[in-house]
Parts: structure tokens; C-alpha cells; sequence
């Protein structure tokens, strides 16, 4: 026979049992009183299956049609806690007290869920004193209170308790568990253990007793009895809450992290949405360092549970490595106003610091710890680079010393301690230092440390010793080989080098350090093509490259490509990696390069609309907001920029300059105030509020700030020179020359050399030239002073002695492109053959320079060489279209040339620059020529 399903008439509903709750629901508006009452029943029936979503899906239903059923409100409130959701408990279970259910089964239930919620304290303020009459239910309770206790550490509270319990009950397991807890608690583990194996040889399927068990293994440091525990506790009870968290933790201690994610599903399964789910997703992206992924997930646990300390501890953690120390900053704060001796917090607090360069803060956050951490050698190694950050060498090396000798066979450490010799000007024990850490290191750190330290003092031998150190430590890498080019570079070994940068490659083809050196060595063997093709080729094997796109541009702007060209290249980096700083950085700063401030501010908008927490983005944008002369907005940004950077003054340095674009020159002052009101020793804020105290008139305020600088930095120019400024600006030339000369017996600066040369010309020609005669016999080696007689002798148009200068310096500077150009323009000017000799020299060594391009163009327009001259001229126009001057030598070339209509257009374009270019006058007349 065919068994038909019942028919069901909607139009007379027929109220009975029905096997699913779904069905029932449908059916709900048809049904009276009654039917809540099947409903209920029904709910009964899924409870003691364990099944506590039907049995929710069913009580809620029967309190829809009746909101006053206290035993409904009490099944509710027990399956929601057993679904682990305490605070929707708690609800319910108040609300079937207020219908008067039996408090001997609410008033149990209710302490569970508020000890669930971590809510210790309010459970025993309210619990504490109540009678039951139930012996089960007296025992429960007990034992939920003298839980609590031991949470907010009463040991005495919870031990009376536990007592009451056990009164109740003698052999109430739970409190017993209780008690071994507080043995546990008291540092007798042994006992703890012994209690709890008595518990579960008689109830092997407390999973309670399992827990605690597992946590009482792992204090003992039994890390796999303690795992295996845990999963008793869940064989027992599948869907258990804490013992999930237990063994997730228990796993991602030891690192197991695709156990962790196996066991993640599962608790995903039971509680996608609980607190401790998302906290514990947190800790695994951190630890797999998926740092977004772990962000959102602890953004979702403080949002359910905001001032968690673990919880804002592990964010404080996240944030550091997303490089927002600004948020690090705020969660650890929060951690440690309510817990001041978080040994963990304030350690990763001070970490952020030293990252975000505020070494100040690092200093005061460190210094409550330095008490405790002298057998932490790692505490010891971060309060050695804490104090190199602060200036504090000594100090650093004494803290470096001690981590080191507490851990001798810590390549860090050492390292560590051999650049705090370095700082402090020993070189040779540095060295010492990280030969002995290379030979314990298993890492690199010592090795690359070592290799940097010769490099640095040109030992290129002894780096290359060093080198085939590492390459035996890391022989398929391309690092060894790149490190041994840059050394062969060293010694002039350019064949060496390119081999070596070659072989690089063959490691790892994308390696964009020996690729940029290739291209490098391209262009000095003239063979740009060669270069872009190894960046192109880098970018086709990794279309989202953005060094190689950005290097790409750079190499075209050095060889001539059109700007159109070069900005293209780099608007490529910025859609390759829209997320990246660097590359919206390099677009607005060539566009301001460039004079394109339009152009600069919109691509600053679109960075800040994505990018508008970086720094460097506030930065560049407010800069290129003042440049198109858009200066409350500019204001703006670097105040926003100041919010972000509370502790740095580089912001009120930015806004300084704003308001003196503005001409505001009062709020400028205050601003730079700002500026020392964070960092009190600033320079350039020092400086810059001396000479505005000298522009507004008030000598006596600039005497002070300048003198008050020669105390700070007494073997330093600035204030002597500053001094002397407000002297000359006076008129008082005595007391200009007698602080320039005390400064130069303090500090023998070139600068003022310079500024008392330039002062005994106006008032002492001949001691001007005795002085120049002494200080070029004392100081042979200065290149700066015979720089300074160079320039001022062109001025004057004593093109012999300014070329005199120019060739003295290259005896001492030989090969200086720039010397040879400034010589080779000072020599045509009297006709000296040799001129265009210099020229060509000195575009040899710099051929990608305009000013090069420039001086050799003209020279050879001059003999007769138009077409190379001409094409050179255009090169460094190209180069440099925001140089005037270098436009004009093109127009008067190619009159020279006789292109005539092209000289014109060239000259037309000059004139639109006003009196941005001084030389508007020979403008003027050479077009009245055309």
C-alpha cells in the first residue's frame, strides 16, 4: 500500500503534532493557545536530542502567540545559552524570573550566563547571598559563584564556595572541578591534576573536567596532553565553546597553523559570529600574516566587545604591521591605562614608537620596564636600539653588552652591539663584533652588516671575503652576487661587475636590484635601449611591478623620451599598484616638477580619496596644493597631516612655510614655535624664527635666538652666521666681523670663511684678499671657499681668475662633471681653446644632465657644429622645460643657425614667463632682430 502525505487544508487547519517546524510555522496563524502549547512540547523533545536550532526555532514561535509563558522564556534562555549566546540568555532568563519561574532552576542558569559574559563581579553582587532549597540547584550555583571568584582572584570567597557546593552535594563533580581549579591557581598542579583525575574516573564525559584539565597540562608545559584534553572535552560535547577556543589557542601556540584552520571550520560551524570566533580568526591571519584579513576580523570582535584588553592588545599588534602606528598607538594605550605593568603591551608600544620615529615617546614608555628585564636579552637588545634612537650611545652599548652576554650565541644581538660601536665612531670593534656574529648566525643579518660596514670604509677586498660568506649561506639567491657587483663597482672592475650582476639574474630573473644596476651600466656603455628593455621585459613577467614601471620612467626622462611620455610610464605604476604610496608620490612630485600644479592637484585628490591616512600622500598633496596657490587648502591637509603625526614637527614646518607664502607672517612664527614645542633643538625651526625676528625689526629677540644657538651647537656655523646676519643687516660691520671670526676659531666652517670674505670686501679690500690668501694656504683641502672665489669672480666677470679657481678645484675633485662644465663656460667666455675640450668632458661623465647638454650645445652652435649643437639644446629643454635660461640659448642657437621661425616661436614662449625670467630685456631685443 501507498502512503500518502496528509493533506492539509489551509481553510480549516487541523492542530496536531507535526514532525517538522518549519510545517508548524506555516501553520502558525491558524492555530489557538493550544498550539503553543504543541509547540513547547515539541521544543522539549529537540532539547533533550541536543538539538537547540529546531528548539529555538519552536520556543520563539510559541512565544509569538504567548509572550507570558515563564517555562518557555526559561527553555529559550537555556538553548540560547547552549548555543553560546549569554547576553540574549540572560534576557530571557530575566524575564521567566519575572513570571516567577522556579528560581531554583532560573537563578543557576542566570549565574552561567553572566559568568559566560564575563560579567564576575555583577554575578556575585547579585548572587552571592541567594537560597535555594534544591540540592542540585544549591550546588550549581555555589559552584557558578565560587567561579567567579576565582575570576576576580577572592581565593577565600571561591574556597567558601566551593565548600557551600560540596555541603549541598557532597559529590557534585563540578565543584570539585571548581577546587582544582583554585589548587591549580594556588601553583600546586600536581593537586589540580590529582583532583581532576579522581573527577573523571568516576564521570569520563565531564567536559568541564577535560577543559580544566587540558589548561592545568598546559601550565605544566605538556603541550600535547594538554591538546589531547581539549579533545576529550570535545568528544564529549561536540559544540563546546571554550574547549573549541582552548585548542585553537593550544594550536596556533605551537604554530600548527593548518591544524588551526581545520579546526577553525569547525568552530565556524558552531559560532560564526561569537566574540571569541573573530578574535581567534584575528590571531591566525597575524600569525599566517594576512595583516587585512586580521585586521577586519579584530575590527568585528571590538565592535562586539570594545574594551576587551586581549583584544586591543592583539589590534595594537595588527595595526603595527599595517604600518598605522597611529592606531597601534591607540589600542596599547588603552591597554596599559588599565593595566600600567602589561609588560607585552608596553613593549609593543615602544616598538611602534621606534618605528614611527618617535624616539622621545619610545624613551618614556621604556623606562618603567627597565627594572625588570635584565634576563630578557630581548628586552635588553630593544632598549639598546631604543637609546641609539635617542642619541644615547653609551647607554645603548651597555644594554647592547648585556643582551649579548645573556645570549652569546645571538647573531642579533651582536650585530646590534657592533652598530652601537659604529655609532660611536669605532669602527674597528664593530667590525670585530659582527665577524664573531657571522660565525654564529644562522640568518644573514650579521653577514649583511658586516659586508655594508667595509663597504662603506671602501675595504672592497675584505667585503668580497665577506660576500663569499653569505653566497655560501645562500647560494641560489641572487643577494650574494648582486653585493659582490656593487664591490667589483668599488674597484673600477666594471667588466667583473656587469658578470656578476648578470649571473644575479639568472637566479632570479625579476631581480630588480641587479636589473637597475645592468640598466646603469647601459647607460654609462651609451646603450639606454638596453636598460629599458631589462625593465620591460620585468614588467611583462609582472605586469603589477611597480619599481620596474617607475624605474622604467626614470631611465626615459634621462635619455630624452618626451614628458608625455615619462608621465604615462608613471601613471602605469600608479594603476599597477593603486595601494602603493611610492608611485602617486613620484606622479605628483613630477608634476610639480614640471610646473604642471594642475595637473598635481588632481592627481593628489585622487591619492588622498584612496590614500588619505599615509603621510607621505598628506604630505605631497599639501604641497602641491600650495604650489597652485590654493593655500587654506593647503592648510588644511598639513593640519590634517599634524593630527596624524601628533609627535613629528615636520607638519608645523609645512605650515610655516604656508603661512609665509601668505604673507602671514606672525601665525608662521607661531607655527614654527609649534614646531619646537615638539622637538625643542629643531634647526630649521630655531632658524627660521631668528630670521623672522630679524625681518620684523626685532634685533634683540634674533640676537637672542642666534646666540642661544651658538650655546647648543657651539662647534656648529649656524649661530655664529645667524648672529653675524643680524650684525650686517644693522650696519655694524665691527661686530659682524668679530663674530664671524669667533665662529671660524670655534668650528673653522667654510660658510663663514665665506661670509667674512664677503664682508672685508665692502669694508677691507686688502684684508679681504690677505684673508682669502690664509685661508687657502690653511685649508688646501676645502673645496668650498675656492668654489665660492670661483662664482663671485664670474660674476664679476673675471672669467681668468673664476677659471683659475674652477681648474684649482679639479685638482682636487678630478673628474667632477660639474666643475668641468662651470670651467668649460667660464673658458669660452675668453676664448680659451680648450673650452669646448671641457665641455665635451664633462657630458661624457654626466650624459643624461641638462646643464651639460646646455653648455656643451652652445659651445658647439658657437663652432659651427649646429645640427649637434642644435639637438643637444633640444635634449636638455626636454629635460628641463621649467629652465628658462636653458630655452633661451636654444632660441639664440637657432637664430645663430639661421631657423629663424623656430627661434621666434622659442622666444614668444619666454616672454609669457614675465618676470619669471630676468632676462626678459635680451628677449626683447633679439626678437626685435627677427
Amino acid at each position: 500500500m501507498t502512503l500518502r502525505p496528509p493533506t492539509v487544508t489551509i481553510r480549516h487547519p487541523v492542530c496536531r503534532p507535526l514532525a517538522s517546524a518549519l510545517l508548524l510555522s506555516l501553520l502558525l496563524l491558524g492555530c489557538s493557545k493550544e498550539n503553543s502549547e504543541v509547540m513547547l512540547t515539541s521544543a522539549k523533545t529537540y532539547l533533550a536530542q541536543n538539538d537547540n536550532k529546531a528548539a529555538l526555532i519552536q520556543l520563539k514561535n510559541a512565544l509569538q502567540i504567548d509572550p507570558n509563558i515563564p517555562e518557555a522564556r526559561f527553555l529559550l534562555g537555556k538553548a540560547l545559552l547552549e548555543s553560546d549566546d549569554p547576553r540574549a540568555a540572560e534576557v530571557e532568563l530575566r524575564k521567566a524570573k519575572e513570571l516567577n519561574y522556579s528560581a531554583e532552576q532560573t537563578m543557576p542558569m542566570l549565574a552561567r550566563a553572566l559568568l559566560a559574559q564575563g560579567s564576575a563581579k555583577k554575578l556575585t553582587d547579585e548572587m552571592a547571598n541567594v537560597q535555594l532549597a534544591n540540592a542540585e540547584s544549591k550546588a550549581e550555583l555555589h559552584t557558578t559563584v565560587g567561579r567567579a571568584y576565582l575570576a576576580q582572584e577572592k581565593s577565600d570567597l571561591a574556597a567558601a564556595a566551593f565548600k557551600a557546593a560540596l555541603d549541598a552535594k557532597p559529590d557534585y563533580q563540578l565543584a570539585i572541578v571548581g577546587q582544582a581549579q583554585m589548587t591549580a591557581t594556588s601553583g600546586d598542579l600536581p593537586g589540580a591534576l590529582s583532583m581532576l583525575e579522581g573527577v573523571l574516573s568516576k564521570s569520563p564525559k565531564l567536559y568541564e573536567a577535560w577543559l580544566v584539565k587540558g589548561d592545568v597540562l598546559q601550565a605544566q608545559k605538556q603541550g600535547d596532553a594538554a591538546t589531547a584534553a581539549y579533545r576529550r572535552a570535545l568528544e564529549a560535547k561536540s559544540d563546546y565553546l571554550p574547549a573549541h577556543v582552548a585548542l585553537v589557542t593550544r594550536l596556533l601556540d605551537d604554530n600548527k597553523l593548518d591544524e588551526v584552520s581545520k579546526q577553525m571550520e569547525q568552530l565556524r560551524k558552531i559560532a560564526p559570529k561569537h566574540p571569541q570566533t573573530k578574535l581567534l580568526e584575528a590571531r591566525l591571519a597575524l600569525q599566517q600574516r594576512k595583516f587585512p584579513v586580521a585586521k577586519e576580523a579584530i575590527d568585528q570582535f571590538l565592535g562586539m566587545v570594545p574594551d576587551n584588553l586581549v583584544g586591543l592588545q592583539l589590534a595594537g599588534a595588527i595595526e603595527y604591521e599595517l604600518k598605522s602606528y597611529t592606531r597601534a598607538e591607540s589600542h596599547l594605550l588603552k591597554v596599559l591605562s588599565r593595566m600600567p605593568d602589561s609588560y607585552s603591551a608596553r613593549r609593543a608600544l615602544v616598538m611602534s614608537y621606534l618605528h614611527s620615529g618617535q624616539y622621545d615617546k619610545a624613551l618614556t614608555t621604556l623606562e618603567p620596564l627597565l627594572n625588570k628585564i635584565d634576563a630578557d636579552s630581548n628586552m635588553l637588545a630593544l632598549a639598546g636600539e631604543v637609546y641609539v634612537r635617542a642619541g644615547e650611545v653609551d647607554k645603548a652599548a651597555a644594554y647592547f653588552t648585556k643582551a649579548s652576554a645573556l645570549d652569546p650565541k645571538s647573531s642579533r644581538k651582536r650585530t646590534a652591539l657592533a652598530m652601537s660601536h659604529m655609532a660611536k665612531g669605532d669602527s674597528k670593534l664593530a667590525i670585530a663584533e659582527l665577524e664573531k656574529a657571522v660565525e654564529v648566525d644562522n640568518t644573514i643579518n650579521a653577514d649583511l652588516a658586516l659586508i655594508t660596514a667595509h663597504l662603506r670604509r671602501q675595504e672592497f677586498d675584505l667585503a668580497l671575503a665577506a660576500i663569499a660568506k653569505l653566497e655560501a649561506k645562500q647560494p641560489k639567491a641572487a643577494l650574494a652576487n648582486n653585493l659582490r657587483g656593487s664591490a667589483l663597482m668599488g674597484k673600477q672592475d666594471i667588466a667583473g661587475a656587469r658578470k656578476s650582476f648578470e649571473v644575479a639574474l639568472t637566479k632570479e630573473p625579476n631581480d630588480f636590484a641587479a636589473n637597475s644596476n645592468l640598466a646603469g651600466l647601459d647607460l654609462r656603455d651609451k646603450k639606454p635601449a638596453e636598460g629599458k628593455k631589462r625593465f620591460e621585459a620585468m614588467i611583462s613577467r609582472d605586469p603589477k611591478n611597480f619599481q620596474a614601471i617607475l624605474a622604467l620612467a626614470e631611465l626615459q626622462a634621462k635619455t630624452g623620451s618626451k614628458r608625455s611620455e615619462v608621465m604615462a610610464t608613471i601613471n602605469k605604476a600608479v594603476t599597477a599598484a593603486p595601494d602603493e604610496v611610492r608611485p602617486r608620490v613620484v606622479l605628483i612630485s613630477s608634476y610639480l616638477s614640471n610646473r604642471d600644479t594642475k595637473s598635481a592637484v588632481v592627481a593628489a585628490q585622487d591619492a588622498l580619496a584612496k590614500l588619505s591616512d599615509k603621510p607621505e600622500i598628506l604630505d605631497i598633496a599639501g604641497r602641491a596644493q600650495s604650489a597652485a596657490g590654493d593655500l587654506n587648502q593647503a592648510l588644511a591637509t598639513f593640519n590634517k597631516l599634524a593630527q596624524l603625526l601628533p609627535s613629528s614637527p615636520q607638519p608645523y614646518l609645512r605650515i610655516a612655510q604656508v603661512q609665509l607664502e601668505a604673507n602671514n607672517k606672525d601665525a608662521a612664527q607661531a607655527s614654527l614655535r609649534r614646531a619646537l614645542g615638539v622637538k625643542p633643538d629643531l634647526l630649521e625651526a630655531q632658524h627660521g624664527i631668528v630670521m623672522l625676528d630679524l625681518e620684523a625689526g626685532r634685533t634683540k629677540e634674533a640676537l637672542a635666538g642666534a646666540r642661544e644657538l651658538q650655546k647648543q651647537r657651539p662647534k656648529e656655523a649656524v649661530g655664529y652666521v645667524l648672529e653675524g646676519n643680524v650684525h650686517t643687516v644693522a650696519k655694524a660691520w665691527s661686530e659682524a666681523e668679530q663674530i664671524y671670526r669667533l665662529g671660524i676659531k670655534q668650528t673653522e666652517a667654510p660658510l663663514l670663511a665665506i661670509r667674512l670674505h664677503d664682508l672685508l670686501l665692502k669694508t677691507n679690500q686688502a684684508g679681504a684678499d690677505a684673508f682669502s690668501a690664509a685661508w687657502l694656504g690653511e685649508h688646501p683641502k676645502d673645496s668650498a671657499f675656492p668654489l665660492y672665489l670661483a662664482e663671485a669672480a664670474g660674476r664679476r666677470k673675471d672669467f681668468r681668475t673664476a677659471a683659475m679657481h674652477y681648474r684649482k678645484l679639479l685638482t682636487m675633485n678630478p673628474g667632477d662633471p660639474v666643475l668641468l662644465n662651470n670651467l668649460a663656460w667660464t673658458a669660452a667666455q675668453f676664448d680659451d681653446p680648450q673650452a669646448l675640450g671641457y665641455a665635451e668632458q664633462a657630458f661624457k661623465l654626466a650624459p643624461d644632465q641638462p646643464a651639460m647638454m646646455d653648455t656643451l650645445g652652445v659651445l658647439l652652435v658657437d663652432k659651427g657644429e649646429s645640427a649637434r649643437g642644435l639637438e643637444l639644446l633640444r635634449k636638455a629643454v626636454a629635460l628641463a622645460p621649467e629652465a628658462p635660461q636653458v630655452r633661451l640659448n636654444l632660441a639664440k642657437a637657432l637664430i645663430k643657425a639661421g631657423q629663424k621661425d623656430q627661434a621666434r616661436k622659442e622666444l614668444e614662449g619666454l616672454t609669457k614667463l614675465g618676470d619669471k625670467l630676468p632676462a626678459q630685456a635680451e628677449v626683447g631685443q633679439l626678437l626685435k632682430t627677427l
